[in-house]
C-alpha cells in the first residue's frame, strides 16, 4: 500500500474535459495538488522534468486515451522506459469515453494500467481505485 496520493496528473487534450474533472477532483478533495497536461508529450515532459525530485512527481495519472499526435497507447509505451522508481509512484488510470471495444482491451492488458475509468470522472469511482492502492 501507498501513502494517500497528494498530487493527481490529468493528461488530456479536451479543455472542457480537463476543466470538469480538475473541478471534481478539487471538490472530492481526494487530492491536495492537480497537475494538468495537454498531451502525452506534456506529461511526459513533466515526467521527465521532476523524476529527480520524488515530491513534485504525481501519485496518480489519469489519461486519456484518444488524443491527436501522441495518444495515451504512445504515452504509454515511452512511460514503460521510465525508471522503476517513478513507475513504482506514479499508478496510471485511463481516463476515457471511448467505447471501442480494441481500446478497451488493449488498455485493460497493459501492465501500466490499474483501471479503465469512463467520462465523466465519478468521485465515488475515483475514491474505491485509490482505496485499493493507496492509504486512506
Amino acid at each position: 500500500m501507498l501513502n494517500k496520493p497528494r498530487k493527481v496528473m490529468l493528461i488530456d487534450d479536451n479543455e472542457v474535459d480537463l476543466k470538469i474533472n480538475s473541478k471534481i477532483i478539487t471538490i472530492s478533495k481526494l487530492f491536495d495538488d492537480i497537475i494538468l497536461c495537454r498531451s502525452g508529450e506534456e506529461g511526459l515532459s513533466y515526467l521527465n522534468q521532476h523524476a529527480d525530485n520524488e515530491a513534485e512527481l504525481p501519485d496518480f495519472i489519469l489519461l486519456d486515451i484518444q488524443m491527436p499526435e501522441m495518444d495515451g497507447f504512445d504515452f504509454l509505451e515511452i512511460y514503460k522506459k521510465f525508471p522503476k522508481s517513478i513507475k513504482d509512484k506514479c499508478l496510471i488510470a485511463i481516463l476515457s469515453s471511448t467505447l471501442d471495444f480494441g481500446d478497451i482491451k488493449k488498455a485493460e492488458a497493459n501492465p501500466y494500467v490499474i483501471k479503465l475509468l469512463k467520462k465523466p470522472l465519478f468521485p465515488k469511482e475515483l475514491e474505491e481505485v485509490l482505496k485499493k492502492y493507496f492509504l486512506m
